[in-house]
Formats: C-alpha cells, sequence, structure tokens
C-alpha cells in the first residue's frame, strides 16, 4: 500500500509542476500600442489584457507576445458573405515562452466582441504540425475536437523558428481553413452558425493567440470572393 500512495504521489507532483509550468506569464510592457486595435481574454481570465502586448512590427506587421490568451481585433475589419481572411505568422521560437506548444491564428465572425456575450470562430496552427478550430458562442466550441494533425503545417525544433499562413474562407455553404495553401479543415455553414455557435459569419475579423506565445503577425489581408 505504502508503494502505491508513494506512486501516486509522485504523478500528482508530477502532473502540479506541469500545471504550474504551463501558466500563463505576465508579459513586460504589456497593453495595445496598435492605434486603433482592441483585444479581450477568454471569459473568466483573471489576469488583465496589459498582461499581454499587441505592438507595431515594421512596416504593416504586428508583434503579439501573449500572457494569457487573447483575441486582438479592429472594429473597422468587418466582412460579410463570401471572404477569405489571411495572414502569415512567424513565430521566432517555437515553444520559447511555453512548456508544449500552443498556436495562433485567424478569427472570424466576431460579434458582441468584448462583452459576455462574444462570439467568434478561428483557426488556430501549432509549430508540431497540429490545428484546431474553435470559437465562443459565447461558450467554447471545438470543430474538431482536439485537434489534427496535417502535413500541411509546417513543423519546428523545440527553439527554432517556424512560419505559417494561415486563412479562414467563407462561402455559401462552407467555412474553410486553409494553412500554407492546404486546405485542413472544411465544415458546413449550418454546423458553424448557430445555437452555441456563431451568430453569423458576418463580423470583427482580427487575430487569436494562445497564452505564452510570440510571433510576428504580417500580409493581414481579407479579400471578398
Amino acid at each position: 500500500m505504502r508503494r502505491i500512495s508513494v506512486a501516486l504521489l509522485s504523478l500528482v507532483t508530477v502532473a502540479s509542476t506541469a500545471i504550474a509550468q504551463d501558466a500563463a506569464k505576465t508579459v513586460a510592457g504589456g497593453g495595445i500600442t496598435l492605434a486603433g486595435w482592441q483585444g479581450s481574454l477568454d471569459k473568466g481570465e483573471k489576469m488583465t489584457i496589459n498582461d499581454s502586448k499587441l505592438e507595431a512590427y515594421g512596416k504593416g506587421a504586428m508583434h503579439v507576445i501573449t500572457g494569457p490568451a487573447v483575441t486582438y481585433w479592429d472594429p473597422k475589419n468587418v466582412a460579410s458573405g463570401n471572404y477569405t481572411v489571411k495572414a502569415t505568422f512567424h513565430e521566432p521560437k517555437f515553444q520559447g515562452l511555453n512548456s508544449h506548444p500552443h498556436p495562433y491564428g485567424i478569427m472570424i465572425g466576431g460579434n458582441d466582441l468584448g462583452t459576455d456575450n462574444a462570439s467568434m470562430l478561428y483557426c488556430a496552427a501549432y509549430g508540431s504540425g497540429k490545428f484546431i478550430m474553435r470559437g465562443f458562442g459565447p461558450a467554447a466550441f471545438k470543430m474538431n475536437g482536439g485537434g489534427e494533425a496535417n502535413a500541411a503545417i509546417h513543423t519546428a525544433a523545440v527553439g527554432s523558428e517556424v512560419q505559417q499562413e494561415i486563412a479562414i474562407q467563407v462561402t455559401a455553404d462552407k467555412v474553410t481553413c486553409i494553412i500554407n495553401g492546404t486546405t485542413v479543415g472544411s465544415y458546413d455553414k449550418s454546423a458553424v452558425v448557430g445555437a452555441g455557435k456563431l451568430k453569423s459569419t458576418d463580423g470583427v475579423y482580427g487575430i487569436r493567440f494562445a497564452h505564452n506565445t510570440e510571433a510576428h503577425v504580417s500580409g493581414f489581408t481579407m479579400t471578398k470572393q
């Protein structure tokens, strides 16, 4: 019995250490300094938007470092009908701020952002070769469970740089995530819009980052189909 207790205690200690190592960290000099942009943390988050950082980076690019997970947007960036939103995400040091891979990507369909009734959908990639399609409606929902691997998603060794071009395309009946030019996930619009999910695929578009991540974002554009 003593051996079992010691083993269980060891497992609990390892699990607790992993959770502690993965806690969101406060970013020094955090806040939003990119003109016109806003941000919000996930509902129930105890940290503040100033614990992550969004700033301009060179000509027309952005630099993001997170503490807590965050969604960023400019209210004037609104898309409707059929459209594609895309950007290139350059992670200078894969897993540089975290103990395991964390994702970042594109957000669309933002409505009531910054409120308890916010709804949005995002597609995000990991430098380990996986992607997730998730959202808030306003409760969190998942389109592909815990995520899926795809050979089109670039991978990197810990400490190395990695880059992903991520896009979400909305058509009359589909919402599709495209990473590095390859469709990695496509969903019927009827499965994305409705009770507990998006209010509409029309809305504000922006970017989404998990906690403890860093990337430069360039080529952030919306095109009508």
